[in-house]
Order: structure tokens, then sequence, then C-alpha cells
């Protein structure tokens, strides 16, 4: 029996390599059908190779792709800070404590909260738009394959704007993984066509976002890949530590909302106040390894190491293939995630 499932893929960097591990493991699940996927930064760049690869080549085609992908993020990487650590120290954790606490990435740190990236003029480069600009659009936008929705942040505004079908253009990936302390906002035309708009990473407003996922046609589970633990049971007290500690509950912030409403749209339900055809009854479930994101940091997501990368990658294998275990039974009938226990 085929069971139809939609990903919800998170942003946070380089930490997106967990993503990776988790979609290669999926579609080694041939009775899993991917309908719909919404993504936020390096989740909108893993949804839209995943789509892409899935058009053209079936599921090897997307595993192929989704490798491409992170071997070319992994090519980024210039400070070389991690290599000589390879054969020493494969824990991702321990390659994120001694980056945190190097001298270039310190000052690499404090560079970005002294100067704009508007600062550089004309030697300014986004270094993703090279591998963005080198993705399958045909693919991405075609109707064929998954439903795929990525997300960014209207600057102006402040509101989310979700993009599909031919609107997903290499400006929009770009624009959906925008933090603005690195980048310049991308500017394009905004939804009426007329005004144009600049945009910031989507993670501070749906990361990802779930309503795209709530459509008729789309199935009622909803897995989302979770690469920013919601908690930490240590109070910060360093610099690094308070930093790195704003940065995941900012970008957590959106999806705890929406995990909410639905919460309270399950609780509606279960109380008769509304009928259950009136809205969408969602089936929620999550992947996510905690132990490992509570080791890592901010380093780690804006260092793509290939060390770091090849690690996270085998540990969203392990988390995928521990859901698929422990919960493929519950796909299509009940939720996995105890939404009462997280908000009652």
């Amino acid at each position: 029996m085929v069971k139809r499932i939609n990903l919800a893929l998170q942003g946070g960097g380089a930490h997106g390599a967990f993503t990776w591990g988790v979609l290669d493991r999926l579609l080694e699940e041939p009775e899993i059908e991917i309908a719909g996927i919404s993504g936020t930064s390096t989740g909108a760049l893993n949804g839209a190779a995943l789509k892409a690869g899935l058009v053209d080549g079936g599921r090897d085609g997307a595993k192929a792709n989704l490798a491409w992908l992170w071997g070319q993020v992994g090519a980024l990487n210039d400070m070389r800070l991690t290599n000589w650590m390879a054969a020493f120290s494969p824990a991702p954790g321990m390659i994120s404590k001694a980056l945190e606490y190097s001298l270039p990435f310190s000052l690499a740190d404090a560079t970005t909260r002294l100067m704009s990236p508007y600062s550089y003029g004309p030697l300014y480069q986004n270094p993703l738009d090279r591998i963005v600009r080198n993705f399958r659009f045909d693919e991405i936008c075609a109707e064929a394959g998954p439903e795929l929705h990525i997300c960014a942040t209207n600057v102006r505004t402040g509101k989310i704007r979700v993009f599909t079908g031919g609107a997903i253009t290499p400006d929009a990936i770009l624009a959906s993984a925008c933090l603005p302390t690195l980048f310049q906002a991308v500017e394009m035309p905004g939804e009426d066509g007329e005004r144009m708009e600049a945009y910031w990473d989507g993670g501070y407003t749906g990361n990802p976002a779930l309503f795209p996922l709530f459509a008729p046609g789309l199935p009622r589970d909803i897995v989302v890949v979770n690469i920013n633990p919601l908690e930490r049971d240590q109070v910060p007290v360093t610099s690094q530590q308070i930093l790195n500690r704003i940065n995941e509950i900012s970008f957590n912030s959106s999806l705890l909302r929406e995990l909410r409403a639905i919460h309270f749209v399950h609780r509606l339900i279960a109380e008769g106040r509304i009928p259950e055809e009136a809205m969408k009854n969602v089936l929620m479930h999550m992947i996510a390894d905690d132990e490992l994101m509570t080791d890592l940091s901010v380093a780690t997501k804006l260092v793509p190491s290939p060390t770091v990368l090849a690690g996270l990658k085998q540990a969203g294998r392990r988390a995928a293939g521990r859901f698929l275990e422990a919960h493929y039974e519950d796909i299509g009938t009940r939720p996995s995630i105890d939404l009462e226990e997280m908000f009652g």
C-alpha cells in the first residue's frame, strides 16, 4: 500500500545536510510517495534538488541530484579550518566547538556584526548564486512530481511570501536562503507584479510554512524534518551560546505557531465544536536528532565543512531509519507528534 506524505523542510545553513540524509533514506522506501514539499532556506535548496531529480530520473535521479547539491555546497568551504581535524575528530560536535572558538571564525563573525553586506560594493558576491543558477528549473517548475513551495520574507512588510510553480526562480530560492547579515537582500517583483520588493531568509516567517500543505489534493500526513533543536536543557551563558540559542528560537518560532494552530484545530474537532470536514485534520510527524543538533552551533551552519556534511548526512539517514521503524504504520492513520503534550 502506497503511503503518501508531505515534507516540511527546515532551513539551517549547512545543517541542511542532515535533511539530505533523511531524504536519501526516504527515497529508498518504494511504498512512500512524496506528494508535496514546503522548504525554506536550505530546505528550499533540498526541496528543489529533490523535485528536479524525481521528475528527471525518479528516485535514483533524486538521490544523485541531492548528492550533487551538497558536493557543491561542500566546495564552498574556503576557510579550510576543519580539514586537518577530519582524521582525528570525526564527530561533528567536536568540529563545531573547535570552529566556534577559532580566531578566524570569531573575526569573521565580528565582521558581520560591524559591516553590512552592502559595504563590499562591486566586490560583493553571494556564493550560493553559482549553485542555484545551475539548478534545472524546467523540472523544478514542472506540473509533474510533488508540489513544491518555498518561502521568503518580504523585508518591507515582514510578511511571508510562498513561491510555487513557475514563480520558483533562481532569485526566489536565493531569497529564501538570504541571511541579512551575510547577503544583500534579493530584489524581485512583488506579488502584484508591479512594485519591486526586497526579500530575506524565509526562516523568519515560515521555517517551513505548513499551510501550503493543507491543500485538499494533498495527503493529511506532514513530516517535518527539524534541524533547529526545539529545546536545550542548559541555560546559555557564553556570548556564543546566547547568540546560538537566539538563532534557534528565532528560526523555530514560526513552526511552533503553526503547530499550535494545528493543535487548536484538533481540539475543536475532538470536542465536536466544528465538523471534521470543515478544516483539514492533518497528521503531524517529525524527524529530528536533537541530541546531535544541540551539540552543534551556528558555526557549523555557516562553514560547510565536508567532514561535518558527511556526518550530518549519515545522522539524517539514521534518524529517518528510526522514524520508519517506529512510525511507518502511523502514516495515514495517526500523528506521531503529541501536540497535546507539547502545547496542552
